[in-house]
């Protein structure tokens, strides 16, 4: 085995934290193993013996790679939040074929992928680097081009945004949470019996025509209505995640971990009395997005 050989044996072991690291910074599969690509482009040019910790090395290579990518889909404002076209290709959710991005979704949380991808860009590296994989912050500053106490306070930020702040008490979260994790589930097995038991008889659903087919009503009233409008999404449904919606339990639909709707959910007593569907680009940018934790 010639030197080549081995550098690029070494570069293999460490492809799967490579992959990890970039795609909870890009959120996408594909710009992921871009970067993971580019970063061995670059190791097989350089001169590998003056590398003293390779793993240190590439993901130093690799967070820069992605650093840019974020500054550029800033400047260009890519990728916004709803009304993002299907893409078959990447989008094996179904499976009906090969799913590493789905793996990597339930892995990270759909959440969180939705979540991350509202922080500015030093944010989600330093928060990346630091909260999920232990890289220190003398590390990561000169990533970012700030100082370790700046970058400190870049992912202290950036966590707090992770993290939120609910409205309500803890007790009261639980409960929504309850009813929402109950929608959902009846809303992936298409079971309507459940669905009218999480359901107050005079629920109210509101949804962007956005969010509809073409002539659906965009308010509906009564349970049994609701329940029916809401089976019409229940492909939907698999790609929904609960999450903390401007201080309360509510949920994200994100296909590829992207937010496409977005609901917000009034719990009362045991049930929901409504619920709104937000797919309007803009609205949706005005949401206060928190992982949910209870």
């Amino acid at each position: 085995m010639d030197e080549q050989d081995r550098l690029a044996e070494r570069f293999e072991a460490q492809r799967g934290h490579l992959r990890a690291v970039a795609y909870r910074m890009l959120g996408s599969l594909s710009d992921a193993d871009d970067a993971v690509q580019e970063a061995w482009l670059r190791l097989s040019r350089a001169d590998s013996g003056t590398v003293e910790n390779l793993p240190g090395w590439l993901t130093t290579v690799v967070s820069r790679l992605c650093l840019d990518i974020l500054r550029s889909r800033t400047a260009r404002r890519e990728e916004p939040v709803g009304q993002q076209p299907p893409d078959p290709a990447r989008d094996a959710e179904d499976g009906t074929g090969p799913e590493p991005e789905a793996l990597l979704i339930d892995s990270v949380g759909r959440a969180l992928l939705v979540v991350l991808d509202t922080l500015a860009p030093a944010e989600r590296i330093a928060f990346v680097l630091h909260d999920m994989f232990a890289v220190p912050f003398d590390r990561i500053a000169p990533l970012v081009e700030r100082s370790p106490v700046t970058t400190k306070k870049l992912a202290s930020r950036a966590r707090h945004k992770v993290q939120g702040t609910p409205a309500v008490p803890a007790a009261d979260l639980a409960r929504q949470r309850k009813a929402v994790d109950a929608f959902l589930a009846a809303s992936r097995d298409g079971d309507l019996d459940a669905l009218l038991a999480v359901l107050a008889p005079d629920v109210v659903r509101r949804a962007d025509p956005a969010a509809l087919p073409p002539g659906a009503p965009t308010e509906l009233r009564g349970a049994h209505l609701v329940a029916a409008g809401t089976l019409v999404f229940g492909r939907k449904a698999r790609f929904a995640a609960p999450a903390l919606v401007n201080g309360a339990v509510g949920i994200v639909v994100a296909p590829r971990g992207r937010l496409l709707l977005a609901l917000t959910v009034t719990v009362e007593g045991e049930r929901i009395s409504t619920y709104e569907v937000i797919a309007d680009p803009a609205r949706l940018r005005q949401l206060d997005l928190a992982v949910l934790d209870v």
